[in-house]
């Protein structure tokens, strides 16, 4: 039988609960939550993404993302520095994405403190990376009631004043954890799901 937070799919395989039986939230769960990230581009593409989340959920935005990519060029952060008043207001009008304005003009800003990590770190990895938590300061065993308590981590509040003070916006120590999750500093599949040993 599945345990507490593991649900059998139609394929056979036990996932984290929390996707569901959508398909495309599956497909997410399978292929790209969790599993580590190095890629410059994606790493700003999530935590823009984390931000426009606050408030909504992730299958909201996921079912978005390739409005978000086309309306900001697809997160390629210095392409996104020449982005002016005019981006912001044409970006308001596309129904395609979440017009928030506060939202909007948070990804320009952090595209330009981006670049300032990357001329300082070398890469956006470099930096984010140096956040990962020590294995041994992890749960020994991840349940669903223990994934449930974990909305930030010491790492997490590290890591969001670090960037706060850097500049950056909507980058509270929850988003950032929700960040780390996805991107696979930390491994937040449960135990019992199939990802969870592949990661």
């Amino acid at each position: 039988m599945p345990k507490d937070g593991i649900v059998l799919g139609r394929d056979g395989k036990l996932r984290c609960w929390w996707c569901g039986e959508h398909d495309d939230y599956q497909v997410y769960h399978d292929k790209e939550w969790g599993r580590p990230v190095t890629n410059d581009r994606q790493l700003f593409e999530k935590i823009c993404l984390e931000g426009f989340q606050a408030g909504l959920s992730w299958l909201t935005i996921l079912r978005k993302r390739e409005n978000f990519r086309n309306a900001f060029r697809d997160f390629e952060f210095e392409a996104l520095t020449r982005f002016n008043h005019r981006s912001v207001e044409r970006l308001l009008k596309d129904a395609g994405i979440v017009r928030h304005r506060g939202k909007i003009e948070s990804v320009l800003n952090n595209a330009r403190r981006a670049c300032e990590l990357v001329d300082e770190f070398g890469s956006l990895s470099d930096y984010f990376w140096g956040f990962e938590p020590e294995p041994g300061t992890r749960p020994k065993r991840l349940t669903k009631k223990a994934l449930m308590k974990l909305n930030t981590s010491p790492e997490s509040v590290m890591l969001s004043k670090d960037l706060k003070r850097r500049g950056w916006s909507f980058v509270g120590p929850t988003t950032v954890y929700a960040f780390m999750q996805a991107m696979g500093l930390v491994n937040d599949h449960i135990d019992g799901c199939f990802v969870r040993e592949t990661i």
